[in-house]
C-alpha cells in the first residue's frame, strides 16, 4: 500500500529536503509551492516514486484548499496506508517594528504562515475522514512561536497561531473514533534563506541580528537535509500526537 505525503513550501529549503527524503522512501509526494523543483522531478524519475508538484500561491489559501479538496475527493482512500500533510510554508517579513512593515507584507505573512495551514488542514481532515489508514498533520512551527522576538511580530504571531490551532484540533480529533494525529513542531535552527535574511538585517531595526549571526559563526545551524531527517523521524514516531506542541529535541 502507498504512503501519501503532502508538503507545502516543497520547492526549496526544509520542504525540498523533506520531499526528497520521502521520495527516496517510496512515498507518493505532492509538493505545493509557487515554483516547481527540477531536482525533485529528477529524483522522482530515477527513484520510481510518484511526485506531483502543484504550483499554487498560498497567499491565496482558499483556492489552494479547494484544489486539495477536489484532489482528495477523486482518490481511493483505501489505497493509502497513511496520509500526512506537512504545513511547512512560511514567510518572513523584512525584520523591523510592526509599524514599519507594509500592510501587504503583514497580510501575506499571516495568509501563508497561518491561514493557508488552517484551510489546507481543514480540507485534508474532511477529505480523508473516511480513509482507513493513519492520518497525520504536522505544522512546522518555531521557537519564535513560543518566545517573542522584537522585529518579527508577524512571524511570531503566525507560529504561535499554528501551535494553538494544533492544540484545538487535537482535542477535536481525539473525540472521533478514527481521528487524525496533529503536532506543531519546532524543527530546530536551520540554515535557510530566512536565516540569511535575519543576520543581514539592519541592526537598528532588528536588535537580535547579532544573535542570528552567531548561530552561523558558531556552527549551530542544521543544514536542511539534517533538519528534514529529524522532523520526519518525529513524524514517524509511534507516539506522534501525544503532545500537540513539540520540538525535535523532545525525548
Amino acid at each position: 500500500m502507498l504512503h501519501l505525503t503532502l508538503i507545502t513550501g516543497a520547492s526549496r529549503g526544509l520542504g525540498a529536503a523533506m520531499a526528497a527524503q520521502r521520495l527516496r522512501q517510496g512515498h507518493q509526494v505532492i509538493g505545493i509551492s509557487r515554483q516547481s523543483s527540477a531536482e525533485l522531478a529528477a529524483l522522482a524519475a530515477t527513484s520510481g516514486a510518484k511526485l506531483t508538484q502543484w504550483k499554487l500561491d498560498l497567499a491565496e489559501p482558499e483556492a489552494a484548499a479547494n484544489h486539495l479538496a477536489a484532489w482528495l475527493a477523486a482518490q481511493d482512500g483505501k489505497a493509502f496506508a497513511s496520509a500526512s500533510l506537512i504545513n511547512n510554508a512560511g514567510v518572513v517579513t523584512q525584520p523591523g517594528p510592526l509599524e514599519a512593515t507594509p500592510p501587504a507584507e503583514i497580510a501575506r505573512g499571516l495568509r501563508v504562515g497561518l491561514e493557508a495551514a488552517m484551510l489546507l488542514s481543514a480540507a485534508f481532515l474532511k477529505g480523508t475522514a473516511a480513509w482507513p489508514g493513519t492520518r497525520k498533520l504536522l505544522n512546522i512551527s518555531s521557537g519564535l512561536g513560543r518566545r517573542a522576538m522584537a522585529g518579527s511580530a508577524v512571524y511570531c504571531a503566525a507560529k504561535a497561531g499554528m501551535d494553538h490551532f494544533a492544540r484545538a484540533v487535537a482535542l477535536e480529533q481525539a473525540a472521533l473514533p478514527h481521528g487524525a494525529h496533529i503536532v506543531s513542531l519546532a524543527p530546530g535552527i536551520i540554515d535557510t534563506d530566512m536565516q540569511v535574511q535575519l543576520r543581514s538585517a539592519d541592526a537598528a531595526a532588528f536588535p537580535e541580528r547579532e544573535r542570528f549571526a552567531q548561530f552561523k559563526s558558531q556552527g549551530q545551524l542544521d543544514v536542511p537535509e539534517v533538519a528534514a531527517a529529524k522532523v520526519l523521524a518525529y513524524l514517524d514516531r509511534a507516539d506522534f500526537g501525544a503532545n500537540p506542541v513539540g520540538d525535535v529535541r523532545d525525548a
